[in-house]
């Protein structure tokens, strides 16, 4: 293994710290990137170094199930000092207990050279899953270590709200507030937030879109006081721990995709990544800096600004978000462009954080033709329309009795429309089970899990928040009231 460039040739590498993308924070180690949402300064925490990895243990990799290259790639960006290895392998083992799969992700080779990786197998039958299950566990481990309690702010498209629910529900030491746009995700999203009833589980369902939703969550973030009260931090794609789980999907992907190892230089297969926030793709990235010979896919619904970020440097919002099938993807701002902007301009925080706030005044950036140019050799990109979706999700059934879900059938649609030969493997973020309404336009027939039938018939809670409602102050008011609760409820066991 090697280092990326700041360490010494042969000399053991200072330990990993983390830095925002804007530079003007100071750096943080992984502890710090954990409790955090957005950098003091408005930017996003990354590795101040990006762990670089020979062949040879590309090669021994190789041979490790998925659970075991969770655990490696996170001990490379957690130090030992901060969190035992031993610890480590008893979180993560911890993390995967409730997946129904005994791969935890599971490959399927279809007809045509359709690979399907399955990251579904989590307990809300979503690839968040993956990433939120172990963070929840990172999370816990420190707050009972120093005793403290934290408050989530979650934003969701979907998929998000439930699995980080899963991850923390009935856990004494955090309280959790998501907000999810109201009939813009499926009922079964919708449910598995909503029949969550946990003293610690808050759901509030807003009258307004994706992007609407992240309105409140930046104010309330940008607040430094209220956020530092009420040790307030969020669990979407923003904070790093995600990031760095969701790095093994891609391993793994290529390990089960490449023809062999045993030639020099080793095959590149490509990684065709459904795209939302941008998350997946990010960590993609990274596993390519890392030295994985990967080549990425970025593909999109008819909300495209990263196609057409990639294809011609045009980071800009449309006049609105479109309603599509796939509905998790339906955003407008893709916050982690940010990580993947820095991360290829070879760390230049100074540039990062121009284009940003530039963006943040105008939503319309032109990307820079030296970036712009690293941008389109690192990725590819392809937008599907719904029709798109239904002839994809409609072709792999014909040909493999195989239920797409509409985000994955995205990817297949990329797929599909390429010439036959290339190594590839697309990623399945969701069960179609999760999206019956797109399965019955696609004239299939569902297959329903009994735990997701049963969510209809259970009890469910939420908060509604009306359009001209003061958002951020409804939640303002609900952060510090679960905050003030547990300080009470600490003061008893001390005076006890």
């Amino acid at each position: 293994m090697l280092w990326g460039p700041g360490s010494d040739c042969g000399a053991s590498p200072a330990p990993m710290e983390y830095v925002s993308t804007r530079g003007g924070a100071g750096a943080v180690d992984f502890e710090g990137a954990l409790f955090s949402g957005y950098a003091p300064d408005g930017g996003l925490f990354m590795p101040q170094r990006i762990p670089s990895l020979d062949g040879d243990t590309l090669r021994r990799w190789s041979r490790l199930s998925y659970r075991e290259l969770v655990k490696e790639l996170c001990s490379l960006f957690i130090p030992a000092e901060l969190l035992p290895r031993n610890t480590l392998n008893d979180l993560i083992d911890r993390a995967f207990s409730r997946f129904r799969h005994k791969d935890i992700v599971h490959l399927s080779r279809l007809k045509d050279g359709l690979n399907v990786l399955e990251l579904w197998h989590g307990v809300t039958y979503a690839f968040k899953d993956l990433s939120l299950s172990c963070t929840g566990q990172f999370l816990q481990y420190f707050l009972e270590k120093r005793q403290k309690h934290v408050s989530i702010l979650v934003g969701t498209s979907g998929d998000t709200g439930s699995s980080a629910i899963e991850s923390v529900r009935g856990q004494k030491n955090m309280d959790i507030f998501v907000l999810l746009p109201k009939g813009l995700c499926t009922q079964i999203q919708e449910l598995q937030m909503t029949t969550v009833i946990e003293d610690n589980v808050h759901v509030f369902a807003a009258h307004g879109n994706s992007d609407e939703i992240d309105e409140p969550i930046k104010e309330l973030f940008a607040d430094v006081d209220f956020v530092r009260k009420c040790n307030l931090m969020s669990l979407n794609s923003v904070n790093w721990s995600r990031i760095m789980v969701q790095i093994a999907h891609h391993f793994y992907a290529y390990f089960q995709c490449a023809p062999s190892l045993d030639i020099t230089p080793l095959p590149v297969v490509e990684i065709v990544v459904p795209t939302g926030g941008g998350g997946n793709i990010t960590a993609g990235c990274i596993a390519q800096k890392m030295g994985l010979p990967i080549r990425l896919v970025a593909v999109v619904n008819s909300n495209d600004i990263i196609h057409r970020t990639v294809q011609h440097g045009d980071f800009s919002l449309s006049e609105s978000v479109k309603a599509t099938l796939a509905s998790a993807m339906d955003i407008q701002e893709p916050y982690n462009v940010e990580r993947i902007l820095w991360l290829l301009s070879g760390s230049d925080s100074q540039l990062t954080k121009t284009l940003m706030e530039r963006f943040s005044v105008s939503k319309s950036l032109k990307v820079p033709e030296d970036l712009h140019r690293e941008l389109s050799k690192t990725l590819r990109s392809c937008s599907a329309s719904d029709e798109d979706i239904v002839r994809a999700m409609q072709r792999c059934w014909e040909e493999n009795h195989y239920l797409l879900c509409p985000h994955s059938a995205v990817a297949a649609h990329y797929h599909y429309s390429q010439p036959d030969g290339t190594h590839r493997c697309c990623l399945a973020p969701a069960s179609a089970a999760k999206f019956q309404d797109a399965v019955l336009r696609a004239g299939l027939i569902p297959q329903i899990p009994p735990e997701i039938t049963a969510l209809t018939a259970m009890e469910t809670r939420s908060t509604p928040l009306e359009r001209g409602q003061d958002w951020a102050q409804a939640l303002r008011e609900q952060i510090e009231g679960a905050a003030r609760r547990w300080r009470i409820a600490g003061q008893g066991v001390t005076q006890t």
